[in-house]
């Protein structure tokens, strides 16, 4: 099923409607909407966080060695 196929949310699917607790006389959905369910009211779903994976074998810079910081400052 796409989005555009989906059902459109309305005031009696909204869980403030449904509890009586949403103070708006506009019968439409708005943009404190929460779907109705029977867990209660729930946060929405947040974006998951996923590592990738290193790209590189070593770093692009390093620091330089005793032996490199000695015949700069020599």
């Amino acid at each position: 099923m796409s989005r555009s196929a989906a059902r459109k949310p309305s005031c009696e699917d909204c869980y403030f409607g449904r509890n009586l607790l949403c103070a708006l006389p506009e019968p439409q959905p708005c943009a404190t909407f929460r779907p109705n369910h029977p867990d209660g009211l729930r946060p929405p779903q947040q974006l998951r966080f996923v590592f990738r994976s290193e790209r590189r074998t070593r770093a692009v810079w390093a620091f330089p060695t005793a032996q490199e910081q000695a015949a700069l400052h020599a």
